[in-house]
């Protein structure tokens, strides 16, 4: 499943719906498969009015699944997902690492690298398909190609939902007696 060919065939549909397709993923599974796709507004202001709303989602499906349905690139069943990218937001290319330099990341690598594949750190830089991370106080360079899949991680304290520590779980708790 060539899932970058799909995202390169249904771009041009969701621009002409003022979206934009930021990657597929193919899920193969026992009798058919997950097709998902990941959208997100072309006015990327960081303005919640901005946000992919359901109506959305469901347009942009319409719209999917004609254009797959004229083509037919995906043989036997399978179920179409469209999604906003969420608070996990995935990155499918370097363009996108770039959109997010210094915010926290977790990329999981096609082959292991010094004996990982898991990396998570901030993204430093970007040039051309080359992402520079700080991993584990060092810098580490990974090229596009090498990324099997990669999110970004939430910052919960910058959302507002930090946990409050529980009683007994490393807080002095007084007793009366």
């Amino acid at each position: 499943m060539e899932t970058e060919a799909i995202a390169a065939r249904v771009a041009p549909a969701l621009e002409e719906l003022g979206l934009e397709c930021l990657g597929v993923e193919w899920n193969a599974g026992h009798g058919g498969g997950l097709l998902r796709v990941y959208i997100d507004s072309l006015q990327q202001d960081g303005d919640a009015a901005n946000a992919v709303s359901v109506d959305d989602c469901e347009a942009a499906s319409r719209e999917i699944s004609a254009l797959l349905d004229v083509d037919d690139p995906i043989p036997g069943h399978y179920v179409l997902e469209v999604s906003s990218p969420g608070i996990e937001r995935p990155l499918f290319n370097a363009a996108q690492f770039a959109r997010f330099i210094g915010a926290e990341a977790k990329v999981t690598l096609k082959l292991p690298r010094d004996g990982r594949r898991r990396l998570r750190g901030r993204i430093a830089a970007v040039d051309g398909s080359n992402i520079r991370m700080d991993v584990d106080g060092g810098r580490m360079d990974v090229a596009e190609d090498e990324i099997e899949s990669a999110h970004l991680v939430p910052d919960w304290d910058a959302l507002g939902y930090t946990p409050k520590p529980k009683p007994g779980k490393g807080m002095a708790v007084k007793r009366r007696k």
